[in-house]
Formats: structure tokens, C-alpha cells, sequence
């Protein structure tokens, strides 16, 4: 008998199809967990790496579970080439634990670009936050000079671009030199997810359209809400990946939608810790991502871009 197509190859969707490598919990939604069905809900179709697989995320006094190394990334690899599956339009990371398996991910970058070299490659280079690094301070080197010249869109947060570029960032304007070391050293897209700036709490993105000619950049503004919540990069990564690929040359728009979307959500799951008696700010919270589909699907814009001249 014949074998079936893949239909995901052969009736390729409109937007794309995602090889996601990144965390999985059993209970929660951080990693895959958080970016999977987003991208999926925008029309994507996405196949998973599960980087680890715990029972939950590790905020909880307890965690069990497997951590993938190298080799076994190979092996799963390999079995989608000798199946001529390795045709994908994107590759999204996440969090990486060691130098081994993220040297890894770079042969995967190679091989997946040899099938399709217009590959776009999203890396949240996941380091740590606040001051805070929680990988191996080997990973901040080979992030540097290994994983940001092959990224086509980084999203690091203000502790992590700190740590790429070796800037202090302390004003707007030193997020946006940030963008410009980025783009001279790889991605053509750059979004600080987040920036405490004088007491104020920032996007900033940077689009370099075309290379050797000044970015494009903006910020969006984001209202504080007085809790911690679980899985907000992640998900946060996976929705700009999703709507940069359906506006290209529109990284404000991706982003403002993008942000509204996060932001509804976030109230959401506020609001729903609030109604069974919850102090949302004794502990991180689980996000609500199921009930707010809808907001992933059709976000109402209410964040809007400001241009900077």
C-alpha cells in the first residue's frame, strides 16, 4: 500500500508549520505547554520537542520528571528526516538547561535549513529575570556568539538582553542601543518583552528591514498588574511569532496584538484567582489560557505602538 501523505506538507496552512522545542509540564502551562495551542488557535500547524518533561513547573515545592539531553534530540531528528519530515517554515525555542543540548539545537538550525533555508528561526533566549540567572552561566556565551547570529527574531527580557549585549539598560534609550548591537549581530527582529524603566513598564521593539539601514522602533507601554504569573514568556514569544508571520513587515501591529492579547488574559486569570478567594499576590499564578482562547484568536487591540523618530 501507498503510504498517506502528510497533509500538514501536502496542504501546507496559509501560516505556517512550527517545530517548537522547549519545556513541558504535565499540569500548567509554561513551555510547550503555553505556546503550542496559541499558535495552533492562529492557524499554525506545530509539532513539539519536549526540552523536559515535569509533572509541573519548578515554582512548585515539588517536581518530578525527564530531562531530554542531546542525543535523544538527534534521535528525534533523525526519525523525522528518514521520514522526509523536516520541512518546517519555523523553529520557536525556549528554556535550554545546558551548553550540550543547546548546541544541539543549533545542528538543528543547520539541518532544518538545509530543507528550508528561508527557515525563520524565534529564540527566547531564556536566562533569567530580575537579576536573577537560573541556566549555567556557560549558556549567556553561547547564546552571544552562536545562537544570535543564526536567529531571524530574539525576545529576551531586560535581564537577558543586559546580559547579551553588556549594556546597562536604565533608559529608553539604552534599550534601543540594546536592539541596534542585536541586529548588528544577527536577527533582523528584536523585542524586549519587558523593561522597568523609571517606574515604568515597557515593550520595546526593533525591526530592521533592510540590513545597514537604520531600524524601525517603538515601544508599548504596559500597565503593572500586582501579581507573578507562570508562563507569560513563553506565551508571550509564541504570540509575536504568530502574528509577525501574518503582518512581516508590521512588527507594531504583530506586537500590539500580541500584547493585548497577553494582557487580557493575564486580567482574566487575576480575576478568576480573585473570584474563589485567592490573594493573587501570595504566589505565581497558573494563566487561565483555555478560557481566554478567544483573546488569542481575535485580541482587541487596547495597547497601541508609539514610534520612536
Amino acid at each position: 500500500m501507498a503510504r498517506p501523505p502528510i497533509l500538514s506538507l501536502a496542504l501546507p496552512s496559509e501560516t505556517g508549520r512550527v517545530l517548537s522545542i522547549q519545556s513541558h509540564t504535565v499540569q500548567g502551562y509554561v513551555g510547550n505547554k503555553a505556546a503550542v495551542f496559541p499558535l495552533q488557535l492562529l492557524g499554525y500547524d506545530v509539532d513539539p520537542i519536549n526540552s523536559v518533561q515535569f509533572s509541573n513547573h519548578t515554582g512548585y515545592p515539588t517536581f518530578r520528571g525527564q530531562v531530554l539531553n542531546g542525543q535523544q534530540l538527534c534521535d528525534l531528528i533523525e526519525g523525522l528526516a528518514a521520514n522526509d519530515l523536516l520541512y518546517y517554515t519555523h523553529l520557536l525555542t525556549g528554556y535550554i538547561g545546558s551548553v550540550s543540548f543547546l548546541d544541539t539545537v543549533l545542528q538543528v538550525v543547520d539541518r532544518l535549513r538545509t530543507v528550508n533555508p528561508g527557515l525563520i528561526y524565534v529564540c527566547d533566549p531564556v536566562m533569567g529575570d530580575e537579576g536573577k540567572l537560573y541556566v549555567p552561566p556557560d549558556l549567556v556565551s553561547v547564546y552571544r556568539e552562536k545562537v544570535i547570529p543564526v536567529a531571524s527574531m530574539l525576545t529576551p527580557n531586560q535581564f537577558e538582553v543586559e546580559l547579551l549585549t553588556g549594556l546597562r539598560i536604565t533608559s529608553e534609550s539604552d534599550g534601543l542601543k540594546a536592539c541596534n548591537i542585536l541586529h548588528a549581530a544577527g536577527p533582523s527582529k528584536v523585542v524586549i518583552t519587558s523593561l522597568n524603566i523609571e517606574g515604568k513598564l515597557l515593550l520595546i521593539g526593533s525591526h530592521q528591514k533592510l540590513e545597514g539601514q537604520p531600524p524601525h522602533q517603538f515601544k508599548i507601554i504596559i500597565p503593572k498588574i500586582p501579581a507573578y504569573f507562570t508562563g507569560t514568556g513563553d506565551l508571550m514569544t509564541a504570540l509575536l511569532l504568530g502574528w509577525s508571520n501574518k503582518y512581516p513587515d508590521n512588527l507594531e501591529k504583530a506586537s500590539e496584538l500580541a500584547v493585548s492579547s497577553l494582557q487580557a488574559l493575564l486580567h482574566r486569570t487575576l480575576e478568576d484567582y480573585k473570584s474563589v478567594g485567592f490573594d493573587p499576590q501570595s504566589s505565581s499564578l497558573e494563566i487561565r489560557l483555555i478560557q481566554s482562547q478567544d483573546d488569542i484568536r481575535n485580541p482587541e487591540v487596547k495597547f497601541k505602538a508609539e514610534e520612536y523618530t
